[in-house]
């Protein structure tokens, strides 16, 4: 895609580096629930009615609970009640992707050149590993945060969930385009509760189409393209073009044929990229469907 390049006025560039060195130093020196609850403040305007609460002035009960709301030790997550992440790791995760998440809907994430050095910001302290020049654009669902690396000069567009319940890693120049999902857990076909975790990888330069799913524990080689809604079910070879619903390899990119494989189904691979993990000896488990987990044979229902 052809692009031109757009400068802000040298004032609005200068406030808004001002205004992301301001974040990046509150994230680094302050415990992250207490940075988190200041930048949320200002980023939805509302210091005068924070300050207000802490003196002790009564409020209308919404507004106190949305006061509050700006802490993210009094917010509640899906993420932090899965019984296989380590509660540790979760609680500062938390914190900032609660950050990320939030941000989206506050005035400044409609401002590119605000938003996306907000988020590279956030990344930085957030992923396992951040790469320089991201461009990660509104709507990122993200799972844990802290299970996430991923390369430099990666662009992830709107709506993409990075779901690294397990570990996903993701290389350099890598390209996600809209409502992509990219999966690192699974769930057992009669046991809903029981989840495995697996190692999912995007390696350098590959591209993913609109609306592409790769499921958990599979690999997609260097250079591949994956198309458009194409459900990805096993490992796509570097250079490969694979679509489809489950998605196979069609061809080779012009030029890559002397370097790749012959194209075809995808073998899944995702057993040998499984991650273990033992549940805590005290955890009381808690089954939120209730479903009848054993099969009539086994009831001996007639």
């Amino acid at each position: 895609m052809t692009k031109r390049h757009v400068e802000l006025p040298p004032e609005a560039r200068e406030a808004i580096d001002e205004a992301i060195a301001y974040v990046d130093r509150r994230l680094t020196e302050e415990e992250p629930a207490v940075a988190v609850r200041e930048l949320l403040v200002d980023l939805f305007g509302d210091r005068e009615r924070y300050e207000r609460h802490r003196a002790g002035d009564t409020l209308d009960p919404v507004s106190r609970a949305r006061i509050r709301s700006y802490d993210p030790r009094n917010v509640l997550t899906e993420t932090e009640q899965w019984a296989e992440q380590d509660p540790s790791a979760l609680a500062e995760s938390k914190c900032l992707r609660y950050l990320w998440e939030t941000f989206d809907r506050s005035p400044l994430a409609a401002n590119q050149a605000f938003a996306l050095p907000f988020r590279q910001t956030v990344a930085d302290h957030l992923f396992a590993e951040a790469g320089d020049g991201l461009r990660l654009f509104g709507g990122i669902k993200i799972q844990c945060g802290h299970n996430i690396e991923m390369g430099d000069n990666t662009v992830v567009h709107n709506d993409v969930l990075l779901d690294d319940r397990g570990e996903l890693v993701i290389g350099d120049r890598v390209s996600i385009a809209d409502r992509s999902h990219l999966h690192s857990h699974g769930h057992d076909v009669v046991d809903q509760t029981v989840v495995t975790n697996y190692r999912t990888v995007i390696e350098d330069d590959v591209r993913l189409g609109y609306g592409s799913m790769v499921s958990a524990g599979c690999r997609i080689g260097e250079n591949a393209m994956v198309g458009a809604s194409a459900m990805v079910r096993g490992d796509v070879p570097a250079h490969h073009i694979a679509v489809g619903s489950p998605a196979k390899g069609i061809r080779v990119k012009p030029g890559w044929e002397s370097v790749a494989e012959e194209p075809g189904p995808l073998e899944n691979n995702a057993a040998g990229r499984r991650l273990e993990h033992e549940l805590p000896p005290d955890l009381e488990p808690y089954d939120e469907f209730g479903r009848t987990l054993s099969p009539p044979d086994a009831r001996g229902d007639d």
